[in-house]
């Protein structure tokens, strides 16, 4: 006997009725509980005009320029929701990357983010000194999964483009149940693919604020 789906009340202002919402197949994916919190859906964004403005269950916050403290406490302040915050790896490396994970975990962040070309010796290190998760972003299938997760990686951020799902299928496939972030492609069935791949929760990148001021404009006119 299937099982019925409980009617959920939904309750909207006036005012904040005009949100980005993240698409509903989502929701299919298992999440991941990050103290008491269970996250399905993360939007990627630094604007502080649509993070107000989601229904997404958190932020990720990753720039591709040097990460600063004040644009941390901007994101954190702005957001309803849970932020994790990019604290570099890739321009910025060494000591900062570890000092910025810790100001983040200061700051109010639920988790920082490091990129692809982070070493594990760093890994380790923020591991070592902040208690908030790590997530390790990986865009490539011939990576050392096995390593990053010794070396402290508490959540995978898979980012291979196109290949995404596959690449999820594969660390799937040697790590049955390891916490996996990843982006869900552009289209409802892409975001479907990478779900069944094995991801426990997904990337949504939002239209850009230039197109959703142009499609309110075209009301207006």
């Amino acid at each position: 006997m299937a099982k019925e789906s409980k009617y959920v009340p939904e309750i909207k202002g006036t005012l904040r009725n005009h949100v980005v919402e993240v698409p509903s197949v989502i929701r299919d994916c298992s999440g991941i509980k990050i103290f008491g919190k269970r996250i399905k859906s993360l939007l990627f964004t630094t604007d502080v005009a649509i993070i107000r403005n989601t229904n997404a269950d958190a932020i990720i916050a990753v720039y591709p320029f040097t990460p600063q403290p004040l644009i941390t406490e901007a994101l954190v302040m702005a957001a309803d929701v849970p932020v994790f915050c990019g604290v570099g790896g890739g321009i910025t490396q060494g000591k900062r990357v570890i000092n910025l994970a810790l100001d983040a975990e200061f700051k109010g962040a639920m988790g920082i983010v490091v990129n692809a070309p982070t070493s594990n010796e760093i890994v380790r290190k923020i591991r070592s000194t902040i208690d908030i998760p790590v997530v390790v972003t990986v865009v490539s299938d011939h990576e050392d999964i096995a390593e990053r997760i010794e070396a402290g990686a508490t959540i995978l951020n898979i980012s291979g483009g196109k290949d995404t799902a596959r690449i999820v299928r594969t660390i799937r496939k040697s790590f049955p149940e390891y916490p996996i972030i990843a982006t869900g492609g552009p289209t409802v069935e892409s975001i479907k693919e990478t779900i069944e791949a094995g991801a426990n929760a997904i990337t949504f990148t939002p239209p850009p604020t230039a197109e959703i001021m142009g499609d309110l404009m075209d009301k207006y006119r």
